[in-house]
């Protein structure tokens, strides 16, 4: 069974479809009162669904576990199978359920005569991925990760830690990002470089590493191949005075891969082991060097590695099992998530989707993270739900029964699935400015002040620049869906007679240039653009400075326009609460992340992305109704500092510090030399001539001999 995931897969499958009737059948063990799943099949024999079929009916939770134990007893613990082991779990929970049905009465008096138990099972029905008992599952504040248990230490009880942040593709310099230059240089890269700088100037955080790859190749920019580059925080200035010299935020750039070549995302992986081996030789060189300034008298060990991504995560999970350190991972977007979006779409079979992205080694990847790392955060509790949900390292459910389990101290038989914690990404409020004050009204400008030159570059597209501006920020790739806001806005006379268009697709040189997939999307924009006459109504400028995003927020905010976002399925979508940071309202696609951030800051309207006069009515609504804008803009403003850099650091660092303290066990060569050899197994294979061969078997007898007899008297 090892190895076959066709089959395992197949098991997982009949399964779930006979759990939607496992509990609906009648109290006898048999499944004669049902229908049987293999006339289901419409003729067709499934030896999977025979087996599950004949293991739900035939066999008590107690032969399951039996089975279950002989299994994982055979394997070694390097082959151990995690999705043969979930499949067994998953079976012996149908178990379970089915044998509490046939004792409902006497599990209800159970219940009612053991207060204990009835606490756990409440709380196993409780909606909560992390927090205490006490938490109001129903409250959006909780659901986005802002409270911490009763029981958390609190940050400033520890002085000095250490954090490794791992992200291997696109290009991550610290200022001046060139998001939109590729598809890897995106949303990503601006928030690890982010999360480090925040981290960096939180107290009890003495220095945090970005680690990512050095790149060397012509045509881009000579930052990218410094080893090290220092990460300005917006905050606590004079940082490496009050801390010491190795203190702060860095970018650290290791070599892997071809020195002289850029790749994508999709070809690193063969590579990701040569990173490895270059992380680990900076990090345990730069522990050491902590260790020394801080006094501490030991190398000063990172709290834990985080992998951000697939890659990263692989790698995050090699580096922190070789030093015995915990894994946080963030998945950002994933992949099963992907391929099955990419599949609905039916442009590509799966075997093509594989060969362009490498999805079966990218969700290999993920299950891997899933089964190294101690702490999963996640953006949004949809993206537990009903992505995480999708892989066999976790099961919503399961993961809620094991940890009602934990807590009133019942066996979970050493099953194991990593705490999934909800803390959505922040927003730095240091470039904040508000171009109007609460009522409305446009404060006065500054004598000396200027517009920005971005401001201009917009306008020169503009027939009347007074109106109201619709903002779009997204890269030209299909599931963004800006073909249908362009179709929206060209359709609806109204909505182009009340507001003008802007659309921000990246930076280009020439179409011809770009990828297939952008060059496909942006060649249709223009061609709805030409088709619908909306010269002098839509902005689409070639070229902005990451720093100019903001900027053109501003804009839009002074013309009281609104942004608007679209996309077939959003992953959390930063932008959304960069333009709630700005005071601009929003049109969100009412699928993905957009709900919960909605729920919180209460400041537009959620649309369905695939109607077009619904996108149309909605930006037709909100800019014709001032009182709505204005309200809009007012509970955006109000309820913005929720997704701030502070309150997601406040988080994170709550969840790291409740992990116990891990550290390598290096032996010194005096301790190995001195070690026993009790307990240890060695194979020693030694190349010698001949000639020496007697005195070598005399050597090492002797050797076996005097160990043996030190082993029985105890001395060892």
């Amino acid at each position: 069974m090892y190895g076959n995931d066709n089959w395992i897969n197949s098991y997982l499958d009949a399964i779930l479809d006979a759990g939607k009737g496992a509990g609906s059948g009648s109290g006898g063990g048999g499944g004669g009162d049902r229908p049987s799943l293999l006339l289901r099949e419409r003729g067709h024999f499934s030896p999977a669904r025979y087996f599950v079929e004949e293991v739900i009916t035939g066999y008590d939770e107690t032969d399951l576990y039996k089975t279950w134990s002989r299994a994982n007893a055979m394997r070694s613990p390097q082959e151990r199978n995690t999705r043969l082991e979930n499949m067994t779990w998953r079976i012996w929970n149908l178990a379970r359920k089915k044998k509490e049905v046939e004792d409902a009465k006497r599990l209800k008096r159970r219940l009612e005569t053991e207060k204990p138990r009835t606490d756990a099972t409440a709380e196993m029905s409780e909606d909560l991925f992390e927090g205490e008992k006490g938490e109001d599952a129903g409250d959006a504040s909780v659901a986005y990760g802002d409270s911490s248990a009763g029981n958390t230490p609190r940050i400033g009880a520890v002085d000095k830690l250490y954090i490794v942040l791992i992200s291997l593709h696109g290009l991550v310099r610290g200022e001046n990002l060139e998001l939109g230059r590729d598809s890897d240089t995106s949303g990503q890269v601006k928030y690890v470089v982010e999360l480090a700088k925040a981290l960096s100037s939180c107290p009890g955080v003495y220095r945090v590493d970005l680690l990512t790859r050095q790149i060397l190749a012509p045509n881009y920019d000579r930052g990218y191949g410094e080893p090290s580059e220092t990460l300005v925080p917006t905050s606590s200035k004079n940082l490496k005075q009050e801390r010491g010299e190795n203190s702060g935020a860095y970018i650290t750039r290791i070599p892997f891969g071809p020195k002289d070549k850029y790749l994508a995302k999709e070809h690193l992986w063969p590579y990701v082991q040569e990173f490895v081996d270059g992380a680990l030789s900076h990090i345990v060189h730069m522990s050491k060097i902590i260790g020394e300034e801080i006094g501490c008298g030991h190398p000063m060990w990172p709290a834990v590695i985080h992998g951000h991504y697939a890659s990263a995560g692989v790698a995050a999970a090699l580096i922190s099992g070789a030093l015995n350190v915990h894994m946080v991972f963030t998945g950002h977007f994933l992949g099963k998530d992907k391929l099955e979006g990419l599949l609905k779409q039916g442009r590509q079979t799966r075997e093509e989707i594989n060969m362009t992205y490498k999805i079966m080694r990218r969700i290999e990847a993920e299950e891997l993270s899933l089964d190294a790392s101690e702490i999963v955060i996640a953006s949004t509790r949809q993206e537990i739900e009903e992505q995480w949900n999708l892989y066999d390292g976790f099961e919503v459910m399961l993961a809620r029964k094991l940890r009602a389990r934990v807590k009133r101290g019942a066996n979970c038989y050493g099953r194991y699935m990593p705490r999934m914690v909800i803390i959505p990404p922040g927003v730095e409020f240091g470039h904040m400015i508000h171009e109007f004050d609460m009522d409305g009204e446009e404060d006065s400008p500054s004598p000396a002040s200027e517009d920005p030159p971005i401001w201009s570059e917009i306008m020169r597209f503009f027939t009347n620049p007074r109106k109201p501006l619709i903002l779009a920020v997204a890269r030209p790739y299909p599931e963004k869906n800006i073909t249908t806001l362009v179709k929206a806005f060209g359709e609806c006379r109204p909505l182009r007679e009340l507001a003008n268009l802007t659309l921000i697709m990246g930076n280009r040189e020439a179409i011809s240039k770009m990828s297939n997939m952008s060059a496909a999307v942006l060649t249709s924009v223009l061609t709805l653009i030409d088709e619908y006459d909306l010269y002098g109504q839509v902005a689409y400028p070639k070229h902005h400075k990451h720093s100019e995003v903001l900027d053109i927020y501003r804009l839009a905010a002074r013309t009281k326009g609104a942004f608007v976002n679209v996309a077939y399925f959003e992953q959390f979508g930063v932008t959304l609460i960069e333009a709630a940071m700005h005071g601009l309202p929003v049109i969100a696609t009412k699928n993905g992340a957009p709900v919960e951030i909605h729920q919180v800051l209460d400041n537009g309207l959620l649309v369905d992305p695939h109607d077009q006069h619904a996108i149309a009515d909605a930006l037709y609504k909100l800019l014709s109704d001032k009182q709505l804008w204005s309200r809009c803009r007012e509970n955006g403003l109000k309820n913005i500092h929720r997704f701030s850099w502070p309150e997601h650091c406040k988080n994170y660092l709550s969840r790291i510090l409740t992990l116990s303290p891990r550290y390598p066990a290096f032996p010194s060569n005096e301790d190995q030399i001195k070690a026993p050899i009790k307990g240890r197994k060695c194979i020693i294979v030694i190349a010698v001539d001949s000639a020496s061969k007697k005195d070598l078997v005399c050597i090492i007898k002797n050797s076996i001999e005097a160990t043996h007899k030190e082993t029985l008297s105890g001395s060892t």
